[in-house]
């Protein structure tokens, strides 16, 4: 009976309930995805699966498949999509032409003669080459062989060593460029360019109490991380030349962009060439360059399909109606919303344990944005109409960034914790419960740093809100 249906292309029933009910389908679906991710299937696969069932079970063969076939090219084609790997390209740009090196060496000889000096000068180190590359798991793996070594000799411990990296490696989910905001904003339709600017400040937050919790557990335990040698002020100055690619990239991105001289697009794509020139001039060889571009292509062949298998499910989403009916439930809970909020980023907190970033991102904010936005008082409300005291737009970039920091989080929590696995991947004599072990303390400092971002909005909102005006 069920191949009669699929054949006729009517919705087939499978789960026996009948399409009439599309909520039910849509939980039935959502228990699907969840336990094959924790059974170990990749996101991909995961949710190219459930989506499949599901289209079928409510539209029908036929039409499922029409609806299947089309995602990859009609999502393949966005202009904004094109940012993606403009920004991973000039991370592997910057790492093969020897500027990450620089950077570290830089950071070193003004920061390392603090308690834990090698540890801090690798978060800033990592900020900035986060702001050339955009990718997290990138900026895991140049780290791991740049700083790990260096911290190695110094004498620290091996937990600290590999969880700074791990963890310094998630600022590049929001100094700009990062490739998750841009996934962000694709899917709620929201400003690259406010976003991009949004993160900003909220990077550079992060960065500090990375940097803060090191010093004060250095200072508590001096034998984790011992201060390196004072350098004198010549030293110091001399490292200076090699922190300049990094600050003209970001000086041309970010003018660009809250200037309004070009899109974020044509942005990325001065900084790409910027980037080139500067390892030309730093006499990269062309089988550095052939290594780029292949690395760049690989990643860029994962994110996007991470990206088709998970907007399969979302299509199916939008014919179950799961995520209107899950806004309207959200809003109708007697709680405060801040109470609310909280809720949901426990959520995040605990479907990231399971679930890599993008992926969380691409499953849960077709229903949870929606949510979020009702409960601020729809896409009309006022700043003073707003129980969070922010307009649609404010709200839409708060929401935004803060959502990108829980995925900074799932990026270094077990058992899926992707940056971890990244450091243990290169570093075979670091086991990865070692470097999971060594991301404690910034766990909880990412957690500090979320509740900040939740009371003091500004400190997203600021620069978006300069733009705009």
């Amino acid at each position: 009976m069920i191949f009669e249906k699929l054949l006729q292309g009517e919705p087939s029933g499978i789960f026996g309930i009948g399409y009439e009910d599309p909520n039910t389908v849509g939980i039935i679906c959502i228990i699907i995805i969840l336990t094959l991710v924790v059974c170990g299937v990749r996101v991909v696969f995961a949710a190219s699966i459930a989506g499949i069932i599901g289209l079928v079970e409510l539209i029908g063969f036929g039409p499922a498949l029409g609806n299947i076939g089309a995602i990859p090219y009609s999502k393949s084609v966005t202009f904004v999509l094109g940012l993606l790997p403009i920004f991973i390209l000039i991370g592997f740009l910057a790492y093969q032409a020897g500027i990450t090196r620089q950077l570290f060496e830089a950071a070193k000889a003004w920061v390392g003669a603090v308690p834990g000096g090698l540890a801090v000068a690798t978060v800033f180190s990592a900020a900035g080459f986060a702001a050339v590359s955009g990718a997290s798991t990138a900026t895991a793996a140049v780290f791991s062989r740049i700083a790990i070594p260096e911290m190695l000799k110094e004498g620290y411990d091996k937990k600290l060593a590999a969880g700074v990296v791990a963890a310094g490696g998630t600022l590049a989910s929001l100094i700009p460029p990062s490739a998750i905001l841009i996934i962000y904003a694709i899917i709620v339709e929201e400003s690259i360019g406010a976003l991009l600017l949004a993160g900003f400040l909220p990077g550079i937050f992060s960065a500090i109490v990375y940097a803060g919790i090191i010093i004060l557990w250095a200072k508590f335990n001096p034998t984790l991380g011992p201060p390196s040698r004072k350098y004198t002020i010549n030293e110091k100055l001399k490292t200076l030349p090699g922190v300049l690619p990094i600050l003209i990239v970001i000086a041309v991105i970010v003018s660009a962009i809250y200037a309004g001289w070009a899109t974020p697009t044509e942005a990325g794509s001065l900084g790409a060439f910027v980037v080139l020139i500067m390892a030309i001039y730093n006499k990269m060889k062309l089988a550095s360059l052939k290594i780029a571009l292949i690395e760049t292509a690989k990643l860029v062949a994962m994110i996007f399909s991470i990206i088709w298998g998970v907007l399969i499910f979302v299509r199916f989403l939008g014919f179950s109606g799961l995520p209107e009916n899950f806004a309207n439930w959200i809003v109708s809970l007697p709680y405060d919303p801040y109470i609310i909020l909280l809720l949901i980023l426990l959520g995040y907190v605990i479907l990231g344990m399971f679930i890599d970033a993008i992926g969380l991102l691409l499953l849960t904010l077709p229903v949870v944005y929606p949510a979020v936005i009702l409960l601020n008082g729809g896409p009309d409300v006022t700043a003073d109409q707003s129980p969070f005291g922010m307009s649609f737009n404010q709200v839409s970039v708060w929401f935004g960034i803060i959502v990108v920091k829980m995925a900074e989080v799932c990026l270094i929590t077990p058992p899926i914790g992707l940056n971890c696995f990244v450091v243990a991947g290169v570093r075979k004599d670091i086991p990865v419960t070692d470097v999971f072990k060594g991301v404690t303390l910034f766990f909880i400092a990412d957690i500090l740093t979320i509740l900040a971002l939740v009371m003091f909005p500004a400190i997203i909102t600021w620069l978006p809100d300069l733009m705009r005006s």
